[in-house]
């Protein structure tokens, strides 16, 4: 059950002169509860060693860990689940390898590849980037709030914007059907990363 509308993504280059496990401790604290791991310049050893290190940060405030694109990982230290870039394994694949209870996530980029997702069986997509954001350059312009509207308006499962995202972007996203949101440098490049954490909750009316 998809039950968190603030969905955080990392990039440990991005905090700012800080640990990873520094910014999530303190984001912990201010109530994130879903965190995806996306180290994609790890080799498998190091992103088990850092999988590890995150998941005793999370875990006593309960929040869900999520590997990108590693099942077997994410598996290896009982995280939630699996997010799995657009051409990915299939979901059901990742399923299997997760074992009973893992979640899947599915990144998507336009409307046939949030509908593949669904029909795959994915528990949620994140969708975008709606607005610019350097780090979703490659997929080109932003796709717009209409764009993410038309996606989440026909959807059953949860939808999350991502791309450019700040607090103040946040209410035109829910008024378009998205579920949440997910974001990057919004809060770990942040001099206060528990005090946007709060701003996050304050306008999905919770995290």
């Amino acid at each position: 059950m998809v039950d968190f509308r603030l969905y955080l993504i990392t990039d440990r280059h991005q905090c700012a002169g800080r640990s990873l496990a520094e910014v999530l401790r303190a984001t912990c604290e201010a109530g994130v509860r879903a965190v995806q791991l996306r180290e994609k310049d790890l080799g498998s050893g190091d992103l088990f060693k850092l999988a590890e290190e995150v998941h005793s940060v999370l875990r006593p405030g309960g929040a869900r860990l999520f590997l990108n694109d590693r099942a077997d990982i994410a598996r290896a230290v009982n995280a939630a689940g699996v997010h799995l870039p657009e051409m990915g394994i299939p979901v059901q694949a990742a399923r299997r390898a997760l074992g009973p209870g893992g979640m899947v996530g599915v990144s998507t980029h336009d409307p046939d590849g949030a509908h593949r997702a669904e029909d795959a069986g994915a528990d949620f997509i994140t969708f975008g980037p709606v607005f610019f954001a350097p780090s979703k350059s490659m997929y080109g312009q932003p796709l717009g709030i209409e764009r993410l509207e038309a996606v989440a308006r026909r959807r059953t499962l949860p939808v999350f914007a991502i791309g450019g995202i700040q607090p103040d972007r946040v209410r035109p996203c829910l008024d378009a059907g998205a579920w949440g949101v997910a974001v990057i440098s919004a809060v770990l490049s942040a001099p206060d990363p528990a005090g946007v954490v709060r701003a996050f909750g304050k306008e999905l009316g919770g995290l």
